[in-house]
């Protein structure tokens, strides 16, 4: 229930900032298009949002027999959580990372790219993919998923206000400077409202985690890996679409600017201290 009500205030918050913008490009009918094209995006979101991010990210589907190992991992893990097997996909990239996205854990996926199998050994594996399975079981993957969907809709309109201007109630233009701040501050507010929710459900996800693989340590070592290798090998897609950043188990911008200001997963090293005490 809880995690409902989150997802209908996030639902809220960035349909009020498509209204804003489409005030400013528009006054009031502006404003009437943008709360139908919020309320269009919002049902496309709820539907299809995985399936835009999965395409999105290049992934591709692997099964039992194309991959039996990393499906294996998924397949054990999801009865050990007591979850429908979810959809299994693999990104060809190098940066480490995994995510889980779909709108309940009947329609759920997980994905990992082809480094995070590379670079970490069975047991850690093993921890970030029931990290992911607990966003399944948390039900909070849908939020993530709309979140990101919804924020790059935000700051394609933003964008449009800048290039376009904007009119008042008379259709007259208006101030070009507001057309740039809104365009500034629109996916700003967009991010905000992504890691007012972001950074505690990592930390549940990591407890979660740590109890469907029974081994804190092996995903408090998977974070301090994922961490070091992510600095060094950015991962492409996410660097064109940041409002997917949060969607990972660890942060896969470069950090540099208002990215890294604006970090929607909390420090590695906390959350590795959390996992550190559980296994104590």
């Amino acid at each position: 229930m809880f995690n409902l009500m989150k997802t209908a205030i996030l639902m809220a918050a960035i349909t009020a900032l498509f209204m804003a913008v489409g005030h400013l490009i528009g006054g009031r009918a502006g404003m009437m298009l943008a709360l139908l094209f919020a309320l269009g995006m919002n049902f496309f979101s709820y539907w299809f949002s995985d399936k835009l991010v999965l395409k999105m990210y290049s992934a591709r589907e692997v099964d039992a027999q194309s991959e039996p190992y990393f499906y294996g991992m998924v397949q054990e893990l999801a009865q050990r959580a007591g979850l429908p097997m979810p959809r299994v996909y693999l990104i060809d990239e190098e940066a480490p990372n995994a995510f889980a996205t779909g709108r309940n854990p009947d329609n759920a996926a997980v994905a990992a790219t082809t480094g995070i199998l590379r670079v970490l050994n069975h047991r850690e594996l093993r921890g970030v993919m029931a990290h992911e399975l607990a966003h399944v079981k948390h039900r909070d993957i849908l939020i993530s998923t709309i979140s990101a969907t919804m924020a790059g809709a935000v700051s394609m309109l933003a964008n449009f206000a800048m290039f376009f201007g904007g009119r008042d109630e008379e259709g007259r233009p208006t101030n070009p400077l507001a057309g740039l701040l809104v365009a500034l501050l629109a996916p700003l507010a967009a991010s905000l409202i992504q890691m007012a929710i972001s950074r505690a459900r990592e930390f549940e996800a990591d407890r979660g985690g740590a109890e469907i693989s029974g081994d804190p340590r092996a995903l408090a070592s998977a974070l301090e890996k994922i961490h070091a290798y992510a600095t060094g090998i950015p991962l492409s897609t996410a660097e064109r679409h940041p409002e997917t950043a949060q969607m990972m188990i660890m942060n896969p911008l470069s950090g540099g600017g208002l990215k890294g200001l604006f970090s929607t997963h909390p420090a590695t090293e906390e959350r590795v201290a959390r996992l550190l005490a559980m296994s104590r």
